[in-house]
């Protein structure tokens, strides 16, 4: 057996009392200072970032877990309580996070999310017949779809596979530029997405035409839906149901996201909600993200409605790169640092007064390069 590593875990600040005292003019008035006992204390060297620090043994690149631990994936929860479906057995336990996972320094807004693979160890239960059980280690991610929130990492979802954005002709109408910065994210965590435009029913979708065909030609699937007509549900049900096939649904509220997932597959009972009669807008009607294990074998992640999306981890240098469209005219623009705002002889501008490039797009760009300036 190799011998076991050793690495050194940061955990944030307020776990750990101050290594600097701060009392020394209160004690000084009340007569208890004493200068040797304050040269003794106070440290001037970085013992303070070591004292936030745990060592944590590390065997042939894997955390050590206990043999009582077993493997699972998270569905989903709200509050102290996790779900977690055993991968060997299927058998759901409702488990807790272990104390030391949520005091780990890290940029995540949540310790655990909808499809992380775990390893917790199954407890005896103390609420009836449910089983119970203690979240000891989270598996590293792959295909994560993820937002800035109050300037952390927000993951809505790990370990997909694809991505569902899901949108809606009408009631309320459709947010392009929440879908261009859906699909932006996409591509940026390597994730092939389907661009779904649902309830077109209730209106004539034509006029979406240059927008569809827009997308189309930068290689993104499109589908049409009606969960009330049945058009384009069979196509989308290809794409979705297929066995070991993670899926995220993603969208603004009210846009069908639920209506969706209870036709393609049956006994599902998702709740829905009507759109506001008053506003024109969604109302939250799934209020966590949730994984369903669909009869195909294959899983969704139904995701609570999202009014808006900033870019996570994307710097205005970057933002360019992202678009399809836009990224193959950045290298034949005069300066290198152009930002295609103001400066002259910008390929990007120049395709815009041509028709070359949808001016709906370059807007778009415009927008989500100022969210990046103002989030840094």
């Amino acid at each position: 057996m190799s011998k076991p590593n050793k690495i050194r875990v940061d955990f944030k600040r307020n776990r750990v009392s101050k290594t600097r005292r701060t009392d020394i003019t209160r004690d000084f008035h009340r007569e208890t200072f004493s200068e040797d006992e304050t040269f003794r204390e106070e440290r001037i060297s970085g013992k303070g970032t070591i004292a936030r620090q745990r060592t944590v043994v590390v065997q042939e690149g894997e955390l050590v877990v206990g043999q009582e631990c077993r493997s699972g994936i998270v569905l989903g929860g709200g509050g102290i309580h996790t779900f977690v479906e055993d991968t060997e057995t299927g058998v759901v336990y409702r488990c807790a996070v272990r104390r030391l996972l949520k005091t780990l320094h890290t940029e995540e807004r949540h310790v655990v999310v909808a499809g992380d693979f775990v390893q917790f160890r199954p407890e005896e239960s103390t609420c009836g017949d449910v089983p119970e059980g203690m979240i000891e280690r989270v598996e590293p991610r792959y295909g994560c779809l993820c937002r800035t929130s109050k300037k952390r990492k927000h993951t809505l979802a790990a370990n997909i596979d694809q991505l569902l954005m899901v949108t809606s002709l009408a009631e309320p109408e459709i947010k392009l530029n929440l879908v261009d910065r859906m699909l932006l994210t996409a591509d940026q965590m390597k994730i092939p997405a389907i661009l779904c435009i649902n309830k077109i029913d209730l209106g004539d979708p034509t006029w979406l035409v240059p927008t569809i065909g827009n997308y189309a030609r930068m290689g993104y699937e499109v589908i049409l839906t009606s969960t009330r007509t049945g058009f384009g549900i069979e196509r989308l049900r290809r794409r979705v149901c297929r066995a070991e096939i993670r899926s995220v649904v993603a969208g603004q509220s009210g846009v069908g996201k639920s209506s969706l997932l209870n036709v393609l597959e049956e006994g599902l009972d998702l709740k829905t909600r009507e759109v506001s009669d008053v506003t024109q807008k969604g109302k939250h009607t799934t209020t966590s993200a949730r994984l369903i294990k669909l009869a195909c074998g294959g899983y969704v992640v139904d995701t609570p409605g999202i009014r808006s999306f900033e870019l996570w981890d994307v710097i205005p240098e970057e933002v360019a790169g992202l678009f399809r469209d836009i990224a193959p005219l950045v290298s034949l623009c005069h300066f290198q640092d152009c930002t295609h705002r103001h400066e002259e002889d910008c390929a990007v501008q120049e395709a815009v007064e041509l028709g070359q490039l949808q001016a709906r797009r370059y807007d778009s760009y415009r927008q989500i390069l100022e969210s990046a300036h103002s989030v840094r």
